[in-house]
């Protein structure tokens, strides 16, 4: 049943993003399940929840039992706000020191991982009056960003002593979660932070969607955990437990065909003709390209389903539009073909083009308008 689209800035096309948000709330409860029921959860809903559409979402997710949304950004978090969500919001990457007026203004809450970006928090409150809430990063092992292990202790305690932060929680990252001698290697230098500073109403958090589904092969202090890709039904690589989870790939991509014709033997298809028919073949056209997310290295590499039946994308993937072998299927003109669903998993996608399928979610354009469907 569809519910509703995201706007009608983009609902003139025969193209579009369909999310479940049933699998999306079944998403969340399954994750829930591995962890203790006294446990606190952030979903992270960074890059527009991951294509899916952070606004849309959040009232599902917090229904389901999410406490708080973490983003990478303060126009993220800001996008949240103006659609209505009081909810503690978390900006996990960095905040620039000329923004830091806007995150108290709005009630958010910012991650600190170095000196500079502590003295930009002691910048902010010298202007506002007003305590910076705040996060501090642990780099426990993924060397991106965070205070390093070797100083946190030290670090922490100036912060708990500083009243111009309203320190709210401390979390690290997992780099290798899919590997359990990495991963107790970043967990040892985690509870040996951990152990050393007073954590008295912390968030403490440093498991995310694979350390949720492995939570109980690990030792682990924690009151929070941060569910990402799961949330929106796509696993973790190489996780054997995942297997356990019943996690529902929320996502469909469909488009509806604008053009059939017939090509003989040895007519090319698309730019570079890199299809070339080897019989009379049928070809159905849709409006849908690489400007829209669908990626040209997939080209003549994947296939849709139209009427229950699968057809070949066959010629190179244009900017707007392109072809579809749908020899000997009944077909016409406004018939839906669907690129991705649960039959047609993101992972075949990321696969074909050796990365991951949060690159592939992630790159689906705002153009392509998104419809909700319970």
């Amino acid at each position: 049943m569809k519910i509703s689209r995201t706007s009608n800035v983009n609902a003139h096309r025969d193209s579009w993003v369909e999310v479940n948000i049933d699998n999306v709330s079944n998403n969340i409860k399954e994750l829930k399940k591995c962890i203790p029921q006294d446990k606190k959860f952030l979903a992270v809903v960074k890059a527009d929840s991951y294509g899916h559409g952070a606004a849309m979402l959040a009232p599902t997710m917090l229904a389901s039992g999410v406490d708080m949304f973490g983003v990478a950004s303060i126009d993220e978090a800001l996008n949240l706000r103006e659609n209505g969500v009081t909810a503690e919001i978390l900006i996990l990457g960095a905040a620039p020191v000329w923004a830091l007026p806007t995150v108290v203004e709005n009630n958010l809450t910012i991650t600190i991982f170095s000196e500079d970006h502590l003295d930009s928090c002691i910048q902010t409150y010298e202007r506002t009056k007003i305590p910076v809430k705040a996060h501090i990063k642990l780099d426990t092992g993924m060397n991106r960003i965070g205070v390093s292990h070797k100083n946190a202790v030290e670090f922490i305690k100036k912060v708990q002593s500083m009243e111009c932060i309203d320190l709210k929680g401390i979390f690290s990252h997992l780099a290798n979660a899919e590997i359990k001698e990495k991963t107790e290697q970043q967990l040892a230098v985690w509870e040996d932070v951990i152990s050393k500073v007073n954590t008295e109403g912390l968030l403490l958090h440093i498991l995310n969607t694979a350390g949720i589904i492995t939570s109980n092969v690990y030792k682990c202090t924690y009151n929070m955990v941060r569910g990402g890709i799961g949330l929106y039904g796509l696993y973790p690589d190489l996780i054997p437990e995942a297997q356990h989870v019943n996690l529902k790939q929320a996502m469909s991509v469909k488009t509806r065909i604008i053009h059939i014709h017939e090509i003989e033997k040895g007519d090319g298809v698309s730019y570079g003709h890199t299809f070339v028919a080897d019989k009379p073949t049928t070809i159905a056209t849709v409006p849908l390209g690489y400007a829209d997310g669908i990626p040209r290295l997939m080209s003549n590499k994947f296939y849709g389903h139209i009427n229950c039946q699968k057809v070949k994308q066959v010629g190179n993937v244009a900017m707007d539009q392109m072809m579809f072998d749908i020899t000997g299927v009944d077909a016409k003109v406004g018939d839906v073909i669907t690129l991705l669903d649960e039959t047609l998993p993101i992972d075949d996608w990321a696969k074909a083009m050796g990365t991951i399928h949060y690159e592939i979610i992630c790159h689906l354009k705002a153009r392509l308008a998104r419809v909700y469907t319970r």
